[in-house]
């Protein structure tokens, strides 16, 4: 029997909602390193899109297919070649930044594929990641669940860092969101702030 996930039981990430409302109905969908395809499913559900979803793991390939999302096996440190300039209005990098080994060719190539570019990942600014790299260890919290030994994060970021590498890849920011424990942070979001959102498009 296929593990087919119905819409009021996806466990649904923080990011889930804040991505959906940046997209416009019937939108064409690139979804990065999309694990078993649930961010597609949801947008499917709830913003009526059409997409794709990239993803090497033959685990998560499967989960996808039998959830009825498009999906293609690839590994993302390669490039997104495949994929025609401009073919899609957004194309998304869900809480996966931070496991990419090439950060700033995988920002480049979606702009490149992309109208638009929306990106994901937990901010390592945060005041209690800083707390405990003060008093000796590397952080360990909701958002940043891994232990330096078995951890897949290789370039961890703030907030800050982020708007540097988009400004390196000549890309403007269109929206910023940055929310902790499921709601918005508005006061020193770098500092308080766990879980970091952005919407951007090539300039020029």
């Amino acid at each position: 029997m296929n593990d087919i996930i119905a819409p009021s039981t996806i466990a649904l990430r923080p990011d889930f909602d804040a991505i959906a409302a940046w997209i416009k109905p019937g939108a064409k969908i690139l979804d990065l390193g999309c694990g078993d395809g649930s961010l597609l499913r949801y947008l499917r559900d709830t913003r009526n899109v059409f997409g794709y979803g990239v993803e090497i793991d033959d685990g998560n390939l499967l989960k996808c297919f039998n959830n009825g999302i498009n999906v293609i096996q690839n590994d993302l440190e390669t490039g997104l070649s495949g994929f025609e300039s401009d073919s899609f209005d957004y194309v998304i990098l869900s809480q996966t930044l931070q496991a990419m080994r090439h950060t700033e060719g995988i920002i480049q190539e979606m702009l490149r594929v992309g109208k638009e570019g929306i990106v994901s990942f937990p901010n390592f600014g945060y005041w209690k990641n800083r707390m405990q790299v003060i008093c000796g260890h590397m952080p360990v919290s909701q958002s940043l669940p891994y232990r330096w030994y078995d951890t897949p994060n290789i370039h961890l970021c703030t907030l800050g860092d982020f708007e540097e590498l988009c400004r390196q890849c000549n890309a403007r920011i269109l929206e910023r969101r940055v929310m902790n424990n499921n709601r918005p942070v508005h006061f020193l979001p770098n500092v308080m702030g766990t879980l970091a959102f952005y919407r951007f498009e090539r300039k020029g």
